[in-house]
C-alpha cells in the first residue's frame, strides 16, 4: 500500500489559488438545494438505515457497476448473488484502476465526509475500511445524512400516478429538509410500447378517477394529477427525452395515435413524434398555468446492450451519450410555447457536449421581466457531472450567458451518499473563479465574488424554483 497522502483528503483539494481557498470558505457554509434527484421518498419517510457498506454504496449505483464491468468483474459481483462483502471487495480491487475517473474522487470524498475515513481504498485497506464504515453506519440514516449535509430542499422524481403518500408522511413528520415531488410523465409519451403504455393508462385512471378511454379523458386525467401534485407543494416537472419532438400534430392526429396505442396497434415514427410534440405542449401549458419550472433532460441513448437490458432491466448501466440534432427542435418547442404565452421557466440539461454552445445560445433567446435566467442551461448531467464536463458547461454558460444567474448543482442520484458531489462542484466553481482572478481576467474583488458564489451555491435556486421552506 502506498503511503503517499491522498489529495482528496487535503483541505485545499481543487483549490489551486488563495482566492479560490477564500471563496470556498464562503461556499461551504451555504445549504444545499437539491432540486432534482432520484432519492426514494419512501426511504426518506421511513428514515432508511442500511445493513452494510455494500448496500448503501453499491446498491443501484450504475456508475460503479460500469466501472467494475470495465475492469472485468463478473456480473455475480456487480448486480448478482455474491455476498455483500464480496461485492465490496470487487469494487475495492477496481479502485487502483480508477485514477482520473471521477469515481476515484467521489469514493474518497464519501469515505471521508460520511464515514470519517482518510484511507485510500484498495484490496489491502478494504477489510479495515469495511469494518470502520459498517460501525459508523450504525448511527447513520436517511435523515442524519440530509441533516449532516445541510440539505434544505429535495426535489424527488415521481410518476403522475404516484399517490405521494410518502411525501405526506415526510411533511407531517416536520423534517428540517423539505421534500417536494416532481411531475415526470414520461410514460404518457410511450405510445409505441403497449406493454408499458396500457398498464400506465390504467394506473392513471385509478389515480385520477377519470375515464381515459378517450384522448380527452387522458388530458383531463393528466391535468387532474398535475393539480394534485401542485396541492402537495410541487412546483417542478421533468422529462427524460432523447430529443425534443417537433412540430406538433393536430389534436385529431394525437387522438388517433392514442386510440391505436390503447388497442395495441403499431404506431409509426412520424405519428409518434407528432403525438409526443402535442403532449409536450400540453405539459408546458400546464406548467406555465401554475408557475412551475419545467426540466428537460435530453441526449441519452438508453439500453444500448439489448441482451443485458433483457436480463437486468432498466437503469443498470448500459446507456450512452446520444448524437441527435437537438437544437432546432428544442427551439421550435420553446418558441411555440412562447407564442402561446405559455413558456414556463425551464432548465435544459444537455448530455452531448458537442451541443453545449448551441444550447447555451438557445437559452438566451427567451426572457421575462423580473426573472433572472428564465431558461437555464442546467449543470453537467450524468456522464458530464465530473470536473471536465462541469467545466465545459460552466464555460459555455459564462461565455454566452450570465454565470451569476446559474441555479447550480443537483445530485440527480439515487444514493444518499451523493451529497459530497455538491462540495465537488463548489470547489470547482471556486477554482475557476480563483484562477481567473489570479490571472487578471476578473477582479479579485472578494465581496463581489463571494456574493456570486453564494448565489450559485444556493440563493439562485431558492429564488428560481420557489420551494424554499415555508413557501409551498
Amino acid at each position: 500500500m502506498s503511503h503517499v497522502r491522498n489529495p482528496v483528503f487535503d483541505p485545499h483539494f481543487l483549490l489551486s489559488t488563495p482566492v479560490a481557498r477564500e471563496l470556498y470558505q464562503v461556499a461551504e457554509r451555504e445549504p444545499i438545494y437539491d432540486y432534482h434527484c432520484h432519492l426514494s421518498p419512501q426511504e426518506i419517510a421511513d428514515d432508511k438505515r442500511w445493513a452494510d457498506l455494500a448496500e448503501i454504496w453499491l446498491g443501484g449505483d450504475h456508475y460503479k457497476w460500469r466501472a467494475m464491468r470495465a475492469n472485468g468483474v463478473a456480473e455475480e459481483y456487480v448486480t448478482g448473488t455474491a455476498k455483500p462483502y464480496e461485492k465490496f471487495l470487487a469494487y475495492a480491487a477496481t479502485m487502483p484502476r480508477l485514477l482520473r475517473n471521477p469515481l476515484w474522487h467521489w469514493t474518497h470524498l464519501e469515505l471521508d465526509r460520511v464515514f470519517g475515513i482518510q484511507e485510500t481504498l484498495d484490496e489491502s485497506t478494504a477489510p479495515r475500511i469495511w469494518d470502520q464504515a459498517n460501525e459508523r453506519l450504525k448511527s447513520i440514516s436517511a435523515s442524519t445524512l440530509l441533516a449532516q449535509f445541510h440539505v434544505r430542499v429535495v426535489g424527488t422524481t415521481d410518476d403522475p400516478c404516484d399517490s405521494l403518500e410518502h411525501h405526506d408522511r415526510i411533511r407531517e413528520a416536520g423534517s428540517s429538509t423539505r421534500v417536494y415531488p416532481s411531475f415526470r410523465p414520461d410514460k404518457a409519451l410511450a405510445a409505441h410500447q403497449p406493454a408499458v403504455f396500457r398498464p400506465w393508462v390504467q394506473r392513471l385512471e385509478e389515480a385520477s378517477g377519470v375515464d381515459c378511454g378517450s384522448f380527452d379523458g387522458l388530458l383531463e386525467a393528466i391535468a387532474q394529477r398535475h393539480a394534485f401534485f401542485h396541492d402537495r407543494g410541487s412546483r417542478l416537472s421533468d422529462h427524460g427525452l432523447n430529443h425534443a419532438s417537433a412540430p406538433a400534430g393536430t389534436k385529431a392526429e394525437a387522438e388517433a395515435v392514442y386510440r391505436a396505442a390503447l388497442e395495441g396497434k403499431p404506431v409509426g415514427v412520424d405519428a409518434l413524434e407528432s403525438y409526443r410534440a402535442f403532449l409536450m405542449l400540453h405539459f408546458g401549458e400546464l406548467d406555465a398555468s401554475r408557475g412551475w419550472v419545467k426540466q428537460l433532460h435530453v441526449g441519452a441513448l438508453r439500453n444500448v446492450n439489448s441482451r443485458q437490458h433483457r436480463t437486468l432491466g432498466l437503469d443498470t448501466g448500459y446507456d450512452s451519450i446520444g448524437d441527435w440534432h437537438q437544437i432546432e427542435k428544442l427551439a421550435r418547442y420553446l418558441d411555440e410555447l412562447e407564442s402561446r404565452g405559455s413558456l414556463p421557466k425551464m432548465v435544459l440539461y444537455n448530455l452531448n457536449p458537442a451541443d453545449n454552445y448551441a444550447l447555451a445560445t438557445l437559452c438566451g433567446n427567451f426572457h421575462a421581466a423580473g426573472v433572472r435566467g428564465k431558461v437555464q442551461f442546467g449543470s453537467g448531467w450524468w456522464f458530464l457531472d465530473q470536473l471536465e464536463g462541469m467545466t465545459w458547461q460552466i464555460n459555455a454558460l459564462s461565455h454566452l450567458g450570465l454565470l451569476a444567474n446559474f441555479v447550480g448543482m443537483l445530485t440527480d442520484s439515487r444514493s444518499f451518499l451523493s451529497y459530497p458531489r455538491h462540495e465537488y462542484f463548489r470547489r470547482l466553481v471556486c477554482r475557476i473563479l480563483g484562477e481567473e482572478a489570479e490571472r487578471g481576467m476578473i477582479p479579485a474583488d472578494m465581496p463581489l465574488l463571494s456574493e456570486m458564489v453564494r448565489d450559485i451555491c444556493y440563493r439562485n435556486a431558492a429564488a428560481f424554483f420557489g420551494m424554499e421552506p415555508g413557501t409551498a
